[in-house]
């Protein structure tokens, strides 16, 4: 069943009440925007904390830090499927529940919790690129555009009508980074202007068109790995689609080189793919399936990223004629 904004809002000039629920960087630049507003925000769910650094130590999430420095109570239970936790939200009576890259399911019992239901933020122009990673998977297909859907949530994945849609340009010069600080920060915007219109009952919810949705499956660490038997075209887009994480990677005499920056050019002759073919200040030309590939930006193992310049000036191993492993 498709879903819709079935509760009655409040009087538009009474401030909604409000669950917050996400983990990441992208959610904390939502939940700032949210704190800028009047609306009142009566709880924020987050992912319980996780070992991170070489240390194994536990570390908050974005959210948490960003809730707990602006004194709001925090949640972080292992699942929302247990009965006590949904009688907790019930209990705050909440106009609705605002989700962005939470992390966790949301079962029946939760999305009808909140008369105005639970809205999702989320990166990607819907039907196309539902899932765990639409900004990735967007740059390495290639798209032109992105943007921000602001959709109520249903039981599908990321299947619920749209109340509100904005779009932006994907840049040659791109990467999951930019992309992802820019779809933030409208992600943002578009949120607090939905609120408004929520508020005012002036949301018409659209249906998706299922026959156009694409998934954007969740990052492995493989998807980073370089196979140069693949177009140039087709790695560029590889390196900016992962870049940060888990970054492009290749081998090559047994160690692990990563590519931060490159780009596409034509040439390449019989080379076979991986071949160092050509290198100066401006880049490294590897051959690949087709055309070269210009490295302006790489790192070697033990060492920091470097553009090809400090690359050359520091005479590295990696010479024109070296050979990197296929994949």
């Amino acid at each position: 069943m498709p879903s819709t904004v079935t509760g009655q809002p409040p009087s538009p000039a009474a401030p909604l009440s409000i669950v917050f629920a996400g983990t990441p960087e992208f959610a904390a630049s939502v939940l700032d925007a949210l704190l800028q507003t009047p609306h009142q925000l009566r709880l924020v769910l987050t992912q319980p904390d996780r070992e991170a650094g070489r240390g194994r130590k536990l570390r908050p999430s974005p959210v948490k830090e960003r809730a707990l420095q602006a004194g709001l109570p925090v949640l972080q239970p292992q699942t929302l499927r247990d009965a006590a936790v949904q009688q907790q939200l019930r209990d705050l009576r909440a106009d609705l529940m605002v989700v962005v890259a939470y992390g966790l399911i949301l079962p029946p019992a939760v999305l009808q919790a909140f008369p105005l239901g639970c809205i999702n933020v989320h990166a990607s122009l819907l039907p196309r690129w539902r899932g765990a990673a639409p900004i990735q998977r967007a740059i390495a297909a290639g798209d032109s555009r992105s943007g921000i859907t602001i959709m109520q949530m249903d039981r599908g994945l990321d299947t619920g009508d749209m109340l509100a849609v904005e779009d932006c340009e994907i840049s040659p010069q791109d990467n999951a980074q930019t992309l992802h600080d820019r779809l933030a920060a409208i992600g943002a915007s578009l949120l607090c202007a939905t609120l408004t219109q929520l508020q005012a009952g002036n949301i018409e919810p659209r249906r998706q068109d299922d026959a156009l949705a694409t998934y954007a499956d969740k990052i492995d660490k493989e998807d980073g790995r370089i196979d140069w038997r693949q177009p140039a075209a087709a790695i560029a887009l590889q390196v900016r689609a992962f870049n940060p994480w888990p970054g492009a990677f290749c081998q090559f005499a047994g160690q692990q080189v990563k590519v931060w920056e490159a780009q596409a050019v034509t040439g390449g002759g019989k080379a076979a793919p991986g071949t160092v073919v050509a290198m100066d200040r401006d880049g490294m030309d590897v051959a690949s399936g087709e055309g070269l590939l210009r490295i302006t930006r790489l790192q070697l193992p033990g060492g920091k990223a470097m553009a090809m310049r400090d690359f050359v000036n520091a005479r590295r191993s990696l010479q024109v004629g070296a050979v990197f492993d296929l994949n």
